[in-house]
């Protein structure tokens, strides 16, 4: 089918602009050299190979270049793909008196399009001579000027560079002047000419001269200029600046008329001739005035940094005199770059929303910045301006690509607001910044969370039934059915856990179905579980520790032998005891834990005895002084236990202490105490004849028992409730009732030794034992077994 021709232009048209549209889907910049003047045809590179185009296919795809300034220039050939010089390059014409000389042009394919930008280096050639300001100088010499005095020359100009600019100039053959040319980096070269010889002007007045500029070229080109040197009469003072050069730094754009600097130069001559007046020599004198009076130079025109970044100024200071003197001097000035020019930043989005889930890498925006700057001034560099999910990535010079750096979650935030700032390196640097807005669609992945992955929570014992323990709360991050959360318990002992506590499975609050005993349970650990309404559901669980608080709810319990409720027992002492002495020692146990367990011992004596004291927390009884013969010979003291619980808690207990006059009767194994003949009475001899009675009689039953311990059988003693003593090859002796069963330890001083004996029910499974020495001070804690059996050895 035929297309009519004005349809396929406007498809043409069409497709360009699309073409343009996808500026960013273009391929790197390559970049070629060529050189000016350079005949039409010449090759300047092929095209097809550097941009790895198949050359059959740049007829059928309609390779070109696109339409410009710069395309006019070269042409490119389809069969082969080499990019050719189509018309006359005229490098002075295009930039001047620029060092770097570059023309972009874009060549386009289609099907698919593709832009490509191709960046044309313009060499410089020697085609261009070096050309003097005025075809003649004429200078006026008075005949007094001394050998070596120099005169500024006005340098020649060529519009060519580098090494095709002027790089010399000689001087035809005279006998008066010779030529000092002076060169130096990134200056132009200059010459002066130095006279050699005193002048005469009644021998030659006039003396012609031809000062030729020779370029750096192959071959070089060169231009001439007349210089006719008048010989004038005696002004033999010529102006002396106050320094030969001056440095002044300007700013571009600055105002016209802005005092830059000011020159001055002294003539040692009187009137006329000591009059002074300066002028610019150089050819930079459409930038610059300079007042021939004071010296004082101004802005003349604008100055753009681009164009002439550094300008050297030449002035001359003439006096008035008949024949004047001169003098030179430079100022150098640099120009300094003025950021003027904000960057600008120009996207396109690639899509209206992005999904949580979206693979970080993926593409979002394509972002193009630029600067009409040059130089620092002109560098751009582009950024992010806060943290985001998104980064960018650089695609080739001052082209990038906004990326997915990180998983999305549109549960925290649902919509990005990202600003780009571009920033150019001038000082101040100067900003502009585009906001690209991207929203984030939602998927269901977020499962229920708990504040914490273990949550602990104390409930004192005995605490009321059904009280409510505390508050679980999962949430969910996101939204609707998604966010609805239930709980339940979720344990291996689930159903232990179940006939304890209760959790409601809409709020999380969990509530205890029975009352807790720190003496039964010290903790419990379980674990909840939270669950979404989604579909799929999601869950996740938290270990909960439940610690039980001990409450004082147990009254201490003394220890054998002190142990039976509403017994007195007697302790018997000499009458010699010295202060000090140790009359017993009681312990007891608490079956709390902590403050609670922490005992102290107090002593109760009759009115008026004052004879006995106790250790708070050893239990010892020893006596404060030695007896007197207005002493009681039996001193019943009721001993006091007392728990550190909140209210404290104490239980009570009767001593009879009894005097003797001799104990080596009683106990002669453990005490031997001199007697005092001389005081025993009949009263002595009883109470004497008393203790070794009871003496007896507990040994008796301490061997009954042993000798029970020992041959009785397990079947028939495991069910008795008679006592059974058992002896131990380290010294200590075991106690038993019932079930439980007692251990005794002794050290070596019997006197300094603990007892520790614990008779049923105390002390209870895992209970903390308290031990603590004759100094008043803790010694250690031990755990106790759940099997009713102690062994406590103390030292």
């Amino acid at each position: 089918m035929d297309v009519p021709d004005s349809a396929r232009c406007a498809w043409m048209k069409a497709l360009l602009l699309l073409s343009l549209c996808l500026w960013d889907l273009c391929s790197a910049q390559i970049s070629y050299s060529v050189s000016e003047e350079a005949k039409k045809g010449t090759v300047v590179g092929n095209l097809a190979k550097d941009l790895n185009l198949n050359v059959q296919e740049l007829e059928s795809r309609m390779f070109q270049l696109v339409t410009g300034n710069s395309a006019k220039y070269f042409e490119v050939n389809r069969k082969t793909g080499i990019l050719l010089v189509n018309d006359r390059i005229d490098r002075e014409e295009l930039c001047e008196s620029k060092q770097k000389c570059v023309l972009n042009i874009e060549a386009m394919i289609h099907n698919p399009h593709k832009l490509y930008r191709v960046e044309i280096n313009i060499l410089d050639i020697n085609d261009n001579s070096p050309v003097f300001p005025d075809q003649s100088l004429v200078l006026d010499i008075t005949e007094n000027m001394l050998p070596g005095d120099r005169f500024p020359l006005k340098p020649a100009r060529d519009v060519d560079i580098s090494s095709n600019s002027v790089k010399n100039y000689k001087l035809n053959t005279n006998d008066y002047f010779s030529l000092d040319v002076q060169s130096a980096e990134k200056q132009r070269v200059s010459a002066e000419l130095v006279l050699q010889k005193s002048l005469d002007r009644e021998k030659e007045s006039v003396i012609n001269l031809v000062l030729t500029a020779v370029d750096g070229g192959t071959p070089p080109k060169s231009g001439t200029m007349q210089i006719v040197v008048n010989v004038l009469d005696i002004n033999d003072n010529s102006p002396v600046f106050s320094k030969p050069l001056y440095k002044v730094k300007v700013q571009e754009n600055v105002s016209v008329g802005t005092k830059i600097v000011s020159i001055s130069a002294s003539d040692a001559d009187e009137g006329i001739n000591g009059e002074v007046s300066y002028s610019i020599i150089s050819d930079e004198e459409d930038f610059f005035l300079i007042n021939a009076l004071s010296g004082d130079i101004t802005v003349k025109s604008n100055i753009d940094y681009e164009e002439n970044p550094a300008i050297e100024l030449r002035i001359q200071a003439q006096d008035k005199g008949h024949s004047p003197r001169r003098s030179t001097c430079k100022v150098l000035i640099e120009v300094v770059d003025v950021n003027d020019n904000a960057p600008e930043i120009s996207v396109t989005l690639l899509m209206s929303s992005v999904s949580e889930d979206i693979k970080p890498g993926t593409d979002v925006a394509l972002i193009t910045v630029s600067d009409k700057d040059s130089g620092t001034n002109g560098k751009v560099n582009c950024k992010l301006l806060a943290p985001s999910p998104f980064k960018l990535q650089l695609s080739y010079k001052n082209s990038y690509a906004l990326v997915v750096n990180e998983a999305l979650d549109r549960e925290r935030v649902s919509q990005y607001n990202v600003t780009l700032v571009a920033n150019d390196e001038g000082t101040p640097s100067l900003s502009s910044s585009n906001v690209i807005t991207v929203h984030v669609s939602d998927v269901n992945d977020n499962a229920p969370l708990f504040t914490a992955p273990v949550i602990n929570i104390s409930v004192r014992e005995n605490s009321p039934v059904g009280g409510l323990m505390t508050s679980l709360t999962a949430r969910d991050l996101d939204v609707g059915e998604n966010a609805i959360v239930s709980y339940s318990l979720s344990d291996t002992e689930s159903s232990r856990v179940s006939n304890l506590m209760n959790i409601n499975s809409h709020t999380g609050e969990l509530y205890s179905l029975k009352s807790f005993d720190y003496e039964e349970t010290k903790r419990l650990q379980f674990k909840v579980q939270a669950t979404d309404s989604g579909v799929p559901p999601l869950s996740s669980n938290v270990t909960v520790n439940v610690f039980i608080l001990d409450e004082n709810d147990n009254s201490p319990v003394f220890l054998p032998p002190y142990s039976e409720p509403g017994s007195v027992n007697s302790e018997n002492i000499p009458y010699t005891a010295e202060a000090g002495y140790f009359v017993a020692k009681v312990r007891a146990v608490d079956a709390d834990s902590g403050y609670n367990a922490l005992l102290s011992y107090h002593i109760t004596e009759p009115k008026g005895t004052n004879l006995f004291r106790i250790g708070t927390s050893t239990g010892e009884i020893r006596t404060k002084r030695r007896m007197s013969d207005n002493d009681l010979k039996a001193h019943p003291l009721i001993i006091t236990v007392s728990d550190n619980g909140e209210p404290s808690l104490s239980t009570t207990m009767s001593i009879e202490v009894v005097v003797v006059e001799n104990m080596d009767s009683l106990q002669p194994s453990l005490r031997q105490v001199p007697v005092k003949e001389e005081n025993f009475s009949n009263l002595n001899l009883y109470l004497l004849i008393a203790i070794v009675s009871v003496s007896v009689i507990f040994l008796l039953s301490l061997i009954a028992l042993i000798a029970a311990k020992c041959y009785g059988t397990d079947g028939g003693f495991s069910r008795s409730s008679a006592p059974v003593v058992t002896t131990h090859p380290d010294g200590s002796w075991s106690y038993s009732k019932s079930t439980q069963q007692y251990d005794v330890c002794f050290s070596s001083d019997t006197l300094k030794s603990d007892v520790v004996v614990f008779p049923s029910p105390f002390p209870p499974a895992d209970a903390e034992l308290i031990s603590i020495n004759e100094g008043d001070t803790f010694n250690r804690t031990q755990t106790l077994p759940s099997t009713g059996k102690v062994r406590r050895c103390l030292t």
